[in-house]
């Protein structure tokens, strides 16, 4: 229940006290019909078992509030992830609810929460929503970042209303006053993306001429603002694109100069002006689930995990929804790791032809992770060069097609996030092994490997040469028509740093240079080396990728018969 004594007596004590006893009652009185405290808690009582969502939509339904939005923009909310929304903050309560419902909507895993104000939190069954706190300027309680960082780590949408208090009137017409930084920092230190979120609405002219005499006034208005007729009932919401990381984590700026220009970004979209942000697109929402696994259970089983995982060979022309899912997984598969296309999903004219390997996980109906597969002799013959993935990025020399004869690209593989951690890339090679057991003809895989852009320009430069310099080919068959380029000081300085060194020496060297650098070998190069005998892996130059958020991709070939005896028996024998 409501108790308007009890609520300013605990959020605004300082004031509460300094009321003389005579005039207390008659506020209080009057306070309780400004808040309609009985009709609240009416409201409350009949809503007793609604919780969370559900009492949200209770109370948007009886105080007759709703909200518009462009069709298309609903794209640009991350159906997954984590987020930071900003916006700007009209009405008080409505714009927040409003909100909560619309993002929740579009959310496949409703996870979102707001960092509110803690008057909204004395509303117990709204507690599963909230994180309050006083205010964003840096100084959050311990708990509250705690919990902030939690969602965060968790992949939660957070809301955050920069001003911390609703808007005024200005000559510059109604807008928020001065934003706060807290969001700022948070996004900064989380690595997490920024969605800007306007919300066109406001509340009766009481209100903001109350406001211009005596603010503090205005706010305790701020409860009957709900049910006035003469506030909006009908909230606009203009959805901006997705700001990611890259964008704002400059440290020549400061966190309150990143903040005046994220508020001015958010209303110069509210004009439908271009922002001041570089943007990217959404990752596209889910496909429906058992379309999705119907069409897994079209294809052709290659295996069985001992958790229970099924192992798939899917022809795309077979596959519509499942390629879907597959473009959205991998885009932001690869944004987490700081590569990605920057569109809503991972899909090229390739995916069309090639095959695809999936993990599918029958409990969750979900797809774990995928390679891409293309089948060098039949797409030779068919396309030639050209419809080949690599030749759009790579020069192949005419002498490398007796190999590609009895070769398959392997390419775009990914394990979504929530399945890192945990068997499913040895479970995609045990897909492989399969599929060459199936295919004895193959002779060879070969294809891009990428390391990410985000690594510090040092750990690229060390991967590649040491790559280069360990696993060389005999001829320089495949070379990268966007080369990274290694400075002959580099060469000479790694040269120095590696000098005598073996394989096994020399790859701890690696290890121990790039942990100092805050980075690791990334995955598929630990295992490419560790699953071949000398000679098994060629990597034959390295190039930049800039369609893939400028990656750097390693070009290598492998010579299946190379595979190391117990992994042959592992990934090819037993399958």
């Amino acid at each position: 229940m409501v108790h308007v004594q009890h609520m300013l007596q605990s959020s605004y004590p300082k004031v509460y006290n300094k009321v003389p006893h005579i005039f207390l009652g008659p506020s209080i009185a009057f306070l309780k019909k400004l808040f309609h405290e009985t009709e609240v808690n009416t409201f409350l009582e009949n809503n007793s078992r609604r919780i969370g969502l559900d009492f949200i939509d209770a109370i948007l339904e009886y105080l007759d509030i709703s909200y518009t939005t462009n069709h298309k923009e609903l794209d640009n909310i991350p159906s997954i992830g984590k987020t930071i929304v900003i916006a700007n903050h009209p009405l008080g309560a409505a714009d927040a609810l409003s909100l909560i419902q619309m993002l929740s909507n579009a959310r496949q895993d409703k996870k979102v929460k707001i960092v509110a104000n803690p008057m909204l939190s004395h509303l117990s069954q709204l507690a599963p929503l909230l994180i309050p706190v006083d205010n964003l300027d840096g100084k959050l309680s311990r708990s509250s970042l705690e919990a902030i960082d939690i969602a965060l780590a968790n992949e939660e949408l957070l809301i955050f209303f920069p001003a911390g208090e609703v808007s005024r009137a200005s000559l510059n017409g109604i807008q928020d006053p001065y934003w706060k930084s807290g969001f700022v920092k948070i996004a900064q230190r989380t690595q997490t993306p920024i969605l800007p979120i306007h919300i066109n609405a406001r509340n009766s002219s009481l209100f903001y001429i109350l406001s211009m005499i005596y603010k503090p006034l205005s706010s305790l208005l701020l409860g009957h603002e709900l049910f006035s007729s003469f506030s909006s009932k009908t909230l606009d919401f203009t959805i901006g694109s997705i700001i990611p990381l890259s964008s704002f984590e400059n440290t020549s700026l400061k966190p309150k100069q990143y903040t005046k220009l994220f508020k001015k970004h958010l209303y110069r979209i509210a004009k439908h002006k271009p922002g001041i942000f570089t943007t990217e697109q959404s990752i596209s929402q889910p496909v429906q689930r058992q379309a999705l696994r119907a069409e897994i259970h079209k294809g052709e089983k290659l295996g069985l995990t001992r958790d229970g995982k099924e192992i798939y060979l899917l022809d795309p022309e077979l596959s519509p929804t499942v390629l879907k899912e597959i473009g959205r997984l991998r885009e932001y598969t690869f944004r987490k790791v700081g590569e990605g296309t920057g569109t809503h999903n991972d899909v090229d004219k390739y995916d069309e032809y090639y095959l695809h390997l999936i993990l599918w996980d029958e409990e969750e109906l979900e797809i774990v992770g995928a390679y891409r597969i293309g089948e060098c002799a039949w797409i030779l013959s068919w396309l030639g060069k050209e419809g080949l993935y690599m030749d759009e990025l790579c020069d192949i020399s005419d002498k490398l097609d007796k190999k590609l004869e009895s070769a398959i690209e392997l390419g775009r593989s990914f394990i979504q996030p929530k399945y890192w951690g945990t068997r499913a890339l040895d479970y995609l090679w045990q897909g492989l092994g399969a599929y060459l057991s199936h295919n004895p003809q193959i002779k060879y895989m070969y294809g891009p490997v990428s390391i990410s852009n985000t690594y510090p320009k040092l750990a690229k430069d060390l991967l590649v040469y040491f790559y280069m310099n360990y696993f060389t080919p005999k001829e320089k068959y495949i070379k990268a028509k966007r080369p990274y380029i290694l400075s002959r000081n580099t060469r000479t300085e790694f040269d120095t740093l590696f000098r005598n060194q073996d394989y096994t020496e020399a790859f701890f060297t690696l290890k121990s240079y790039l942990k100092g650098l805050g980075v690791s070998v990334p995955t598929l190069y630990k295992q490419y080396g560790d699953l071949f005998e000398e000679g098994g892996v060629e990597f034959f130059d390295f190039g930049i990728d800039p369609s893939f958020n400028n990656a750097i991709d390693g070009y290598l070939m492998v010579d299946v018969h190379k595979l190391k005896m117990e992994k042959r028996q592992k990934y090819i024998t037993q399958s």
